[in-house]
């Protein structure tokens, strides 16, 4: 089994200068105060939907000022390019979708070496629901060029990066088959709220099965092209970079997490270990289960999601050896074939690390 360095987290109460809209009382591990970015605490990670105020939250520029005023234009290779309010959108059929959704550099720190990029540990996942408006209502009444091959996506955030010329703002491109297809949403409120800054207020896109940095936020506009998109953000960041080879970061791979017991803690020797798995190539089709260095997988039960787009529960009742602590591991695999690997192809920037992952606990009785 692979071994990951398991650094103790530094779970800091979010202060009011940082709170916006995140209520107080929460807690959140955060990885870099500003801009914001935290991950959702272990003990938040057992619900099947992430309590609203800790789902994780990535900025990669200082927070963008809009408000009820803003619009977002939708233009490029289109026959009737408009901007759209958010009063018009309000007044759009809803769609309402339940994700897991997960930060492509999730798992950095479990790398070695571990990249450049922010530290996240293994808390920069959620499942929460969003609603909105389908983007694909959107494009079809632009009208799109036959020729479009991507739609593109403005953020509203900017701001200096040390490989790049003057600011740079935040984009990335979805394949016209993902941008149209009726779950793609352009989002304006979660967990039934609306939405707040630290989340993209007040529009965002949201893609399922896609790492986050495709569900832009404070989206500003939307682009039609005809050509594969080569922003800073598409051939330079979210990348994964290999021997010189660099390809975007799309879709996510196959996972799975343990979250009960806690990593850290203890149990008895009777246990049943409880998790998710989740996978942007497919539905979870096994989880399997294993004790310590033992070449033996135990398959587990598979639940219910919350949606077709949120993680599986998995559990198993297992018997542990008479032994003061042991390792747990937990391997997904979905309906494409993908497996969790023992270890994952390291990359430059950190990205996709879906490699298994032990919890260790204490037994206890």
């Amino acid at each position: 089994m692979p071994s990951a360095p398991i650094a103790s987290p530094t779970t800091i109460a979010v202060p009011d200068a940082l709170a916006k809209d995140v209520l107080l009382d929460v807690v959140l591990d955060v990885v870099r105060a500003d801009p914001l970015c935290a991950e959702t605490p272990a003990r938040f990670l057992t619900a099947p939907i992430t309590p609203a105020p800790s789902v994780y939250v990535r900025s990669n520029f200082a927070l963008p000022s809009l408000d009820a005023t803003h619009t977002i234009d939708i233009g490029g290779a289109v026959r009737s390019p408009f901007a759209m309010s958010l009063p018009e959108l309000a007044a759009l059929p809803q769609r309402h979708v339940t994700v897991t959704m997960e930060c492509a550099g999730n798992g950095r720190i479990g790398m070695d070496p571990v990249p450049t990029g922010e530290p996240w540990r293994f808390g920069a996942v959620s499942t929460t629901t969003w609603s909105g408006v389908s983007l694909r209502t959107l494009l079809e009444r632009a009208g799109l060029a036959p020729d479009v091959v991507e739609i593109l996506g403005f953020g509203a955030d900017a701001g200096p990066r040390d490989d790049a010329d003057g600011e740079v703002r935040f984009a990335r491109s979805l394949p016209l088959a993902d941008a149209m297809h009726p779950d793609t949403i352009v989002a304006t409120h979660m967990a039934g709220a609306p939405l707040s800054v630290d989340h993209g207020a007040p529009i965002r896109l949201i893609v399922p099965g896609w790492y986050g940095m495709a569900s832009v936020k404070w989206l500003a506009r939307l682009e039609a092209i005809t050509t594969p998109f080569a922003g800073y953000f598409q051939r330079q960041r979210y990348v994964y970079e290999v021997d010189g080879t660099v390809e975007p970061v799309r879709r996510a791979r196959v996972k799975s997490m343990i979250t009960s017991p806690l990593d850290g803690g203890s149990c008895p020797r009777t246990v049943t270990v409880q998790g998710w798995a989740w996978s942007g190539a497919g539905a979870i089709a096994r989880v399997e289960l294993a004790v310590n260095e033992a070449p033996v997988w135990i398959e587990a039960a598979l639940g219910t999601p919350a949606s077709a787009y949120a993680w599986m529960p998995f559990e198993a009742e297992l018997m542990l050896p008479d032994a003061a602590t042991v390792t747990l591991w937990s391997r997904a695999t979905d309906t494409a074939g993908n497996t969790q690997p023992a270890q994952i192809q390291w990359n430059r920037f950190g990205y996709g690390n879906n490699g298994i992952r032990g919890v260790v606990v204490a037994v206890s009785g």
